[in-house]
């Protein structure tokens, strides 16, 4: 009797985390749901007139770039529940849509940054357009690592997923920073490191123990991102001139 009421205590448990756990089901689509609520929470403080009913028309590749993008973190959605679902096979056959579409973004990221601080420079008059540029360079050259990374490994799940993960957080940065308050501080790429971190908490709670990726790629994105939050706030002239001979 014993022994089977302490199995009746310990089994709940173990099924919301260790392996085959809820958690451990349940993560990673969870997650991709959570970054669709972050996309749409941030972006509705600002989309509105900043796109929608923008006294000054946007560019148009604007309109491309926010479908994209959006394109990304519903495509993350739909290849983690074809993972939950056991359609693994349908889930290779469709990363190859996911391995295009994550290398479009790249270059469609960085054209659209360079666009766009032309037009709040040169239409809106907005300053500061020209030290921002580094933020979406630096998001964009995050993204590129982390994914190519992940196509890399996509043969191995445990690194595949992990690094899939983690370049998807970071494209949150935009959102993070419509927050007024994550805004005026430069606290953006905080919120991206918080999500991050429940990847970390995933780990623990599944298998005891952080997986080295997190161990190796959050300090060092962390690293950077005070390097280009410093570069953004202290006006740092090498890179000024550079943005500068960038947005002409």
């Amino acid at each position: 009797m014993a022994s089977v009421s302490q199995s009746a205590v310990v089994r709940p448990g173990l099924q919301i985390t260790g392996r085959n756990g809820l958690v451990d089901k349940y993560f990673y689509f969870t997650m991709g749901l959570f970054a669709a609520a972050i996309v749409v929470s941030g972006f509705s403080h600002t989309v509105d007139q900043n796109l929608f009913h923008a006294a000054v028309p946007r560019p148009l590749i604007l309109w491309f770039h926010g479908g994209v993008f959006s394109a990304w973190v519903a495509f993350f959605i739909f290849q983690s529940g074809l993972v939950r679902t056991h359609n693994v096979k349908w889930h290779r056959f469709f990363g190859w849509f996911g391995a295009g579409l994550g290398t479009a973004m790249v270059p469609l990221g960085i054209t659209t940054s360079i666009i766009m601080g032309r037009f709040d420079t040169y239409v809106k008059h907005e300053p500061g357009s020209d030290a921002f540029l580094i933020v979406p360079f630096y998001d964009m050259l995050a993204f590129a690592t982390l994914f190519g990374l992940a196509v890399w490994w996509r043969k191995r799940p445990e690194l595949h997923r992990r690094f899939i993960f983690i370049a998807t957080c970071g494209l949150l940065a935009a959102a993070f920073g419509r927050f007024q308050y994550l805004s005026v501080h430069n606290l953006f790429y905080a919120g991206v490191d918080s999500v991050i971190l429940l990847g970390v908490v995933r780990d623990l709670l599944v298998n005891r123990r952080v997986h080295r990726i997190y161990l190796i790629a959050l300090p060092v994105l962390i690293l950077c991102q005070m390097f280009v939050v410093h570069t953004l706030t202290s006006g740092s002239a090498w890179w000024l001139r550079i943005a500068d001979g960038i947005l002409g």
